[in-house]
Parts: structure tokens; sequence; C-alpha cells
């Protein structure tokens, strides 16, 4: 598997022995195949401009030099560690947001599945456009065990006065690899935690299943962020740098913050 950025229609027509195949998805620009016996090279581009190409792994070379040669810039794939035997691994979004709760995911893989992870360009879900995170997640669901815990803010704030973030951390990555069991639980470390055999900083650098699990977590926050903001009736910010706007927007609206932010978090402390 190899990927390119910054790709154009244009930058696919010279090369040669490739048939247009239908797209499988609205984030897909082109899809191209060629077929040489029982070896082929599959190209996908993204409306992103993004280009994954996947296939025999010597074909898939042949091409990608192509495109070197005509200029075109190369992602660095990450270099995931080599594994055996059954892993679970684990991870985390909105833990920073204003808006929207907490989502933690985990996805289950051997030697098998970590291959097919591995062909369909898994990555690091902070490197993925919010479109490309909607398609590889339910790919990802197609090849492997999963699980996700989805707490919306209301839950949220209701436990918090009880249960601190690290504390929300820990139960919920312990019941999605409890759900995934058997098999070594890998979490992407954070401040206090308390779970899984392994826990390593970077996790979703280093392990294939801990960074499908990314990709799967920022899906469900997206997804869950989509549905806030319907709720609300208008669009809510990610992060927490630029949302004073909208937290004024919430006070105008008479809307309750407990439904929509994290009320703990000190900006919204201080706004109300």
């Amino acid at each position: 598997m190899v990927v390119f950025k910054k790709v154009k229609k244009e930058d696919l027509s010279r090369l040669k022995g490739f048939s247009e195949e239908e797209i499988k998805s609205v984030y897909e620009e082109l899809r191209l195949i060629k077929e040489l016996g029982k070896k082929k090279v599959v190209l996908i581009l993204y409306s992103s401009g993004k280009l994954l190409l996947q296939g025999n792994q010597k074909e898939v070379e042949k091409v990608a030099e192509q495109l070197r040669n005509a200029g075109l810039e190369e992602i660095t794939p990450l270099s995931f560690k080599k594994e055996t035997g059954v892993i679970i691994g684990s991870d985390e979004s909105l833990k920073g947001d204003t808006f929207g709760g907490l989502v933690v995911a985990a996805v289950k893989a051997d030697d098998q599945i970590r291959k097919k992870l591995k062909e369909l360009g898994v990555t690091d879900s902070k490197k993925l456009s919010d479109k490309e995170i909607i398609v590889m997640a339910g790919r990802i669901r197609m090849i492997a065990g999963c699980e996700v815990r989805n707490v919306f803010p209301e839950e949220y704030n209701r436990e918090h006065s009880k249960n601190k973030q690290t504390v929300w951390l820990n139960k919920l990555h312990k019941e999605c690899a409890e759900y995934l069991k058997p098999g070594q639980h890998v979490v992407d470390k954070y401040p206090g935690c308390r779970v899984g055999e392994i826990r390593e900083e970077k996790a979703e650098d280093k392990y294939v299943e801990v960074a499908a699990a990314s990709v799967l977590a920022r899906a469900a926050a997206l997804r869950q962020l989509d549905t806030l903001s319907m709720k609300a009736g208008f669009h809510l910010p990610k992060g927490s740098s630029h949302v004073k706007l909208a937290l004024h927007e919430l006070k105008e609206r008479g809307l309750n913050f407990k439904e929509f932010v994290k009320v703990s978090f000190n900006n919204v402390q201080e706004f109300l």
C-alpha cells in the first residue's frame, strides 16, 4: 500500500493499462484498476487529493515509481511493530473538545486481519481528513472485530461530579477490551491510565490496531457532533480553541449547556 497527496485526475492520465471502475463512496473521485493475471493494482483517488495504491506489492511499486518520477508527493507510511497473536488496541476521541462528550473505541486483530488493515492504509486518525475517516471506519468494521462506547455530554456531565475524566477513560477502555476478549490489550497511554497489558504513548503510530481504533473513535465523535449540531440548530466546533462564539450561541438560544458541552472545562466555567 502506497499513498500520495495533492493528486489530481489529470496526474493519472498517463498511466497505461488501467480501466475505470465504479466509485464506491461519495468521498471517492476516481477508481482505477489494472489486472495482470492474478495480480492487480487498484488506485483510489479521494476528493481530498489523496491517492491510495493497493494490490500486488511488486506491481504497486512499479506504478508508485512512475508517479514519483512524475513529481507526485508520497506520504511516508507508518512503520508498525511486528506483532504476533491476538491484539486488542483502544483509543479515544473528544477528550480535549469543549463540545461533545467522550468516545472510546477498540479493534481486535490477528496476523491475517493485521495484514488486511495495513493493506487498507490504516493510519493515525489525525493524519486523515474527516471524509477519509468516515470511509475508512466503515471498511475497518468489515475487516476486524470492533467495539465503540459513545458517551454524550448529558451523561458525561451527570456522572462527572462522581467520576473525573480519567476514571471515565479507564472505565470505557476496559469495557471495550473486555467486550472483544480474549486478546492482549494495548492502550494509547494517557495520564492516569490504569488499564491494558501494554500502555504506550503514541501507540497509534506503533500498533495498527490502535491506529484503527483511533479512526473508529474519531468517526463516532464526528457523528456525535453532527447529532448535537442538529439538536442545537447550528454547527458545533471541534476542539477548544475557537469555541467562544458557539458558547454565546448556546446562551442566546436558551439551550441547556449540559446537553452540549463539558461543563467542567475551565473555558466553559469562565464563560458561565
